[in-house]
């Protein structure tokens, strides 16, 4: 998987690429080595919001774009938040994808003893 990161308002610095490596490894070993994972890092200048560190994660798969976005006080909480979310939602593309195939796979042996309720 290749990461690329923004900053906006945030330096992205040489410590800030390892820990979201590290951090994406999970979401990397779960997706194929050509998708590709754009991380935005946003620090919010108004003084009267609470959460100020934004990061928004776009990962680009075969046949699907996924999306997370979180707030928070600290950037690297942020960066939690948006792994955790990412990775639930590559999860359920995966278990999707695969429930697809093997019903087609079921489907063209017969498919006996499948029944579907509406």
């Amino acid at each position: 998987m290749q990461i690329e990161l923004k900053g906006r308002n945030v330096p992205v610095t040489d410590e800030l690429r390892e820990h979201v490596r590290k951090r994406f490894a999970k979401v990397d070993r779960q997706v194929s080595e050509s998708a590709r994972l754009e991380v935005e890092f946003f620090r919010e200048q108004n003084p009267s919001v609470p959460d100020k560190e934004r990061v928004d994660a776009t990962l680009y798969m075969k046949g699907a774009t996924l999306r997370a976005s979180d707030n928070s006080r600290d950037l690297r909480h942020a960066i939690h938040l948006c792994e955790q979310e990412l990775s639930r939602q590559v999860k359920r593309h995966c278990d999707k994808r695969r429930r697809r195939r093997e019903m087609r796979h079921h489907e063209s042996f017969g498919g006996e003893g499948v029944s579907a309720t509406i």
